[in-house]
């Protein structure tokens, strides 16, 4: 069995957050972007026949084949796969994304490709982004780039969770959706860590 995540601290706190997320989908259909070592599905989403779940490492990926023989497991990078429409055959309507740092290139290729959209799609995120824009590095941050011109780097930092309200609602729009229930906070080692979910509808 691979070991598990490195910082596993706030992991209490991520079943919480999707836990509550879950009860706001009828019927889910996941899509795991970051399969890790199975501890979120094991305590979660065992439950669900059908699923998604990606993974780069490929002895993580083995091991989460045989333990979700139902699911369809990708090795490989999600982001990539999302862009290249992996997962298509099945019509996701709850996304778990869990990166070690920037969740959105991750968000964009899930609204950007083709694929079957729900009227309603929910998104558990874990974003590690707030240590950079505590080290003033939010400029040399593509993903942060458009909105700390519009925030300045002291607002982004005191403010992001509603930043990333924005630009949720920016990557959604492609999609056709915009955010209809959205909650979050700060956690982890001196608050760096951001735990976000939203419920979009079309």
């Amino acid at each position: 069995m691979p070991d598990v995540q490195r910082d596993n601290s706030t992991f209490k706190e991520k079943l919480a957050l999707r836990r509550a997320l879950l009860k706001l989908v009828e019927d889910p259909i996941v899509l795991e972007a970051h399969g890790g070592a199975g501890a979120i599905w094991q305590r979660l989403y065992s439950g669900f026949e059908a699923g998604i779940v990606f993974e780069k490492d490929p002895r993580k990926a083995e091991f989460l084949a045989r333990q979700r023989p139902t699911w369809s497991v990708y090795e490989g990078d999600c982001t990539r796969g999302l862009v290249d429409g992996a997962g298509g055959h099945l019509p996701v309507n709850y996304v778990d994304i869990d990166p070690y740092g920037d969740p959105w290139p991750t968000i964009a290729a899930f609204f950007l490709s083709e694929r079957p959209r729900t009227d309603r799609v929910a998104l558990a995120v874990n974003d590690g982004l707030r240590q950079r824009v505590r080290l003033g590095l939010s400029w040399k941050t593509k993903t942060l780039e458009g909105v700390v011109q519009r925030w300045g780097n002291n607002q982004l930092y005191v403010k992001y969770l509603d930043v990333c309200q924005e630009l949720m609602e920016e990557a959604a729009k492609p999609a056709g959706y915009h955010i209809e229930r959205w909650f979050g906070y700060h956690t982890g080692d001196k608050q760096m860590m951001t735990h976000y979910a939203a419920v979009l509808v079309r």
